[in-house]
């Protein structure tokens, strides 16, 4: 069904929203595959290069730099070089939107080297970027995609994600978030958080409450929304997943297969908030009709008890059933 505009009138603001009869508004919506889990795959290993072929990873990162012995970094590229433009095998490659390359820090004799190889690979469209400590940073990055341009084939620009990894990227996280490439070539899309390298770097001592990285991963996530960037979280356990979550992480780096499905699993809404989330829209609809604006959502208490519902929540409503259809998640229909 079409969505129909409306209009609500909260605050003395006048808002326009977009729902339509049913919960299942969203189908209209143009939906991506949600970036959840970022596995890292050593390049160096030919059979973890070959696995990755079957993993349901939303994200795969090929990387040249941390998994890599300083004597295997030639091997790893070439390695990786091979692997992605081997013909023998195309169907079995992972789609474009899920392959990225993590190659080594600008500050490296390595990286030009990684990044020469990498633009000559069509199907490499996002390069994690690790030890990215100011804007100028990746201005540098930028310069160097930017000379190796004439001897590629034109394509879109290359897609970054900044690693966070020491205080004076945190320092400069905001302007890090906002940076814009001079000549158009590649453009951020993303903040990834680095946070044993965070912690070596600023001496924090890590403990199982995490309290000593709150306001860290608070400020990463922030800034990586202020500019509609994915924000990526740290670590692995299943707390750290409903954690990152809820500090508005979109998604969190894995370093086994295992832990893949237990982050798919976790950044995507519960079934309970997907239910909620259609009866707002639902309820919305029903109060539109009726020339009101906010309403009492009932609270399902057995009290009687209502949540008053207005423009924002409506707004989080929204994003929450487009999470869930882009997941793949079922949507109640009432």
């Amino acid at each position: 069904m079409l969505l129909q505009p409306i209009r609500i009138i909260t605050s003395n603001t006048l808002l326009r929203a977009s729902i339509s009869s049913n919960a299942c508004f969203i189908k209209s919506y143009n939906l991506r595959r949600p970036r959840r889990a970022y596995l890292y795959v050593p390049s160096s290993s030919t059979r973890m290069l070959e696995k990755s072929l079957t993993n349901k990873s939303d994200t795969l990162i090929y990387d040249l730099e941390d998994s890599v012995a300083p004597s295997q970094k030639e091997f790893a590229r070439n390695n990786l070089v091979n692997f992605l433009s081997n013909n023998s095998h195309p169907a079995n490659l992972p789609t474009s939107e899920r392959i990225s390359v993590r190659v080594n820090s600008i500050e490296t004799p390595f990286f030009q080297d990684d990044i020469a190889a990498i633009l000559l690979i069509p199907s490499v469209t996002m390069l994690v970027l690790p030890k990215i400590h100011s804007p100028e940073d990746l201005d540098k990055v930028s310069q160097s995609i930017s000379q190796r341009s004439s001897s590629r084939p034109p394509r879109d620009p290359i897609k970054l994600v900044a690693s966070i990894e020491s205080a004076r990227a945190l320092w400069s996280v905001g302007e890090i978030a906002g940076w814009k490439s001079r000549d158009g070539v590649a453009n951020i899309c993303a903040l990834l958080f680095a946070a044993e390298d965070f912690c070596a770097d600023t001496s924090i001592i890590r403990t199982s409450s995490r309290e000593e990285l709150l306001y860290t991963r608070s400020k990463i996530a922030l800034a990586a929304k202020a500019f509609q960037l994915q924000a990526i979280d740290m670590g692995m356990l299943r707390g750290e997943c409903e954690e990152g979550r809820r500090l508005g992480f979109n998604g969190k780096q894995a370093i086994h297969p295992d832990q893949v499905p237990i982050i798919q699993s976790t950044f995507v809404p519960t079934e309970k908030e997907i239910e909620r989330a259609a009866k707002i829209l639902r309820q919305m609809e029903v109060s539109h009709a009726e020339s009101k604006g906010a309403f009492g959502l009932d609270l399902g208490d057995g009290k009687g008890g209502k949540e008053m519902i207005d423009a924002p929540m409506l707004k989080q409503a929204e994003a929450t059933i487009r999470l869930a259809k882009a997941a793949g998640l079922p949507i109640p229909s009432t």
